[in-house]
């Protein structure tokens, strides 16, 4: 235990000119990103799936019929 103070106490923390991600950091920050786009995208189709199954009364609900609905509202020209 006295040992891990010693090295703790011994030890400088570096100047922030000193530390630098490099390309590593670089890739997995890209991958972060990626990963956020295609969670976003599947989100969106499953959102789509839930309210297209929603519409056909998969889940007890009574079945739209979307076409019927757009001819009856009048156009906002």
């Amino acid at each position: 235990m006295l040992e891990l103070l010693l090295i703790l106490i011994e030890d400088p923390t570096p100047d922030p000119t000193e530390v630098k991600a490099g390309p590593l950091g670089f890739a997995v920050w890209i991958f972060m990103i990626l990963a956020v786009v295609v969670i976003g995208f599947s989100l969106v189709k499953q959102l789509r799936k839930a309210q297209a199954a929603k519409d056909a009364g998969v889940y007890g609900d009574e079945p739209v019929n979307r076409d019927s609905e757009e001819a009856s509202v009048p156009d906002e020209r």
